[in-house]
């Protein structure tokens, strides 16, 4: 079974929230538990300098999100658990990656085209305080991604494009140098890849809608207490739809439980009432994690060790892949042997048909091996139609009813079945 590798990281610019939580620590972890997957994880300093220029907070923030992926049970032994920052190999992919990268491409970036329609609106010159880092993001996130060459990335719908962009990426580099990245793929969980805040839009530092994911107990029923929900009183029957408040249920609660509450809706719950049923049923998942989250915060000694053992894991297959990498693009040595005129794969020759009209007036095909051996001829057909459909079954059909078709063509002579059924096989193969 092939190793899936499952990484995504969370940016060190504020404490961790619930929206980090169901939408990237808990199903991370639950990821990390499966034999068949790697899973790598890493808390994106990098990323915090684009908005963040406060020293303090980002290492406070490092402090915290690595307390809570640790809380929420992600086994560092298992799992290659490490800072952004400590793997010197990203920044110089990023760079990789830029030359390859077209920049229409980061023209179309949401969080850029965000700032500049915010700009042109208030009649301003559209980069006005647009970081050169806000524009190149896409590049690092795709540098975090592929030097891994993780296969899946769980991400919210929002962010989606990064992981297309990623791929776009990898395509590039591996037309002009060869096969050397897997294009990733987006993992959403569906309903909870994207949770609402406390005034409803996307759970955001940004925004300062916040629910902290180890808030005290207390602290946490106040806030969502203060969910924004519509003035619809008691008894009048509420929507679903929307709803900030279901929204968040639904992320921690099971089916059953969800459709009770949807009941509840219909029925017309009391929001104070549908309050403490969300604060309750989100206390209760969190409620066990918060002793190791701070019993950890108070030894952020431990934590660091924990940081730098995984940095060693990361660069273990970093810093060798760098190194292939520099050498694919000519960053060599200057006595190392040149093993091909041009940096482009070869392609391998394969089998093919050639079609031709005789001077009897019909028309044929013969099937040429990789090599030029001639493996089958056919018989003469009237029109070049049929002769390209006959072709065409040969090329489709299950092996075992090659023989079927025989009555179309003959084998060459000399020419052994085992030798026809490899070349057909292949031309499915491709």
């Amino acid at each position: 079974m092939t190793t899936q590798r499952f990484l995504t990281g969370i940016t060190t610019s504020g404490t961790p929230h619930l929206g980090n939580y169901v939408g990237s620590i808990r199903p991370a972890v639950r990821a990390s538990l499966t034999d068949s997957v790697q899973s790598f994880y890493f808390l994106a300093d990098y990323h915090a300098l684009i908005k963040i220029d406060d020293p303090a907070r980002i290492q406070r923030s490092t402090l915290e999100i690595a307390a809570s992926w640790l809380a929420a049970g992600l086994d560092p032994e298992r799992v290659v658990f490490y800072r952004q920052s400590d793997v010197p190999e990203i920044p110089e992919l990023t760079w990789f990656l830029t030359c390859v990268l077209g920049k229409g491409v980061l023209n179309r970036a949401h969080a850029y085209k965000a700032s500049v329609d915010k700009n042109t609106a208030a009649g301003t010159d559209p980069d006005t305080d647009v970081s050169a880092g806000l524009f190149m993001y896409p590049v690092l996130m795709g540098a975090d991604i592929l030097m891994f060459n993780a296969h899946k990335v769980p991400v919210g719908r929002d962010q989606v494009q990064h992981i297309e962009m990623a791929r776009d990426m990898a395509h590039s580099f591996n037309h002009r140098y060869g096969e050397h990245f897997v294009p990733p793929d987006a993992a959403i969980e569906d309903n909870v890849a994207t949770l609402p805040g406390l005034d409803g839009r996307k759970m955001s530092k940004s925004y300062d809608n916040t629910i902290p994911m180890f808030a005290p107990r207390e602290q946490l029923k106040k806030l969502i207490a203060s969910i924004k929900t519509d003035s619809k009183a008691p008894g009048e029957a509420k929507d679903v739809d929307g709803s900030a408040l279901f929204q968040i249920y639904q992320a921690f609660a099971s089916a059953s439980e969800t459709e009770a509450l949807r009941q509840a809706y219909a029925d017309g719950i009391a929001w104070a009432d549908a309050k403490h049923i969300v604060f309750e049923r989100v206390d209760q998942e969190l409620a066990p994690m918060r002793a190791t989250y701070q019993a950890l915060m108070d030894n952020p000694a431990k934590v660091e060790a924990i940081l730098i053992a995984g940095a060693a894991k990361a660069r273990a297959i970093a810093t060798p892949f760098m190194r292939q990498l520099r050498h694919a693009v000519g960053l060599r040595k200057l006595d190392a042997q040149n093993t091909s005129s041009t940096h482009k794969p070869v392609k391998t020759a394969k089998p093919s048909f050639k079609q031709y009209r005789e001077t009897d007036g019909k028309f044929y095909f013969k099937l040429m091996a990789a090599d030029s051996r001639l493996l089958l001829q056919s018989q003469g057909f009237d029109t070049p139609r049929e002769a390209g459909k006959v072709i065409g079954q040969i090329s489709t059909v299950n092996p075992a009813g090659l023989k079927d078709l025989s009555v179309y063509w003959q084998a060459a002579t000399g020419v052994e079945e085992d030798d026809i059924l490899a070349a057909v096989q292949q031309l499915q193969s491709d």
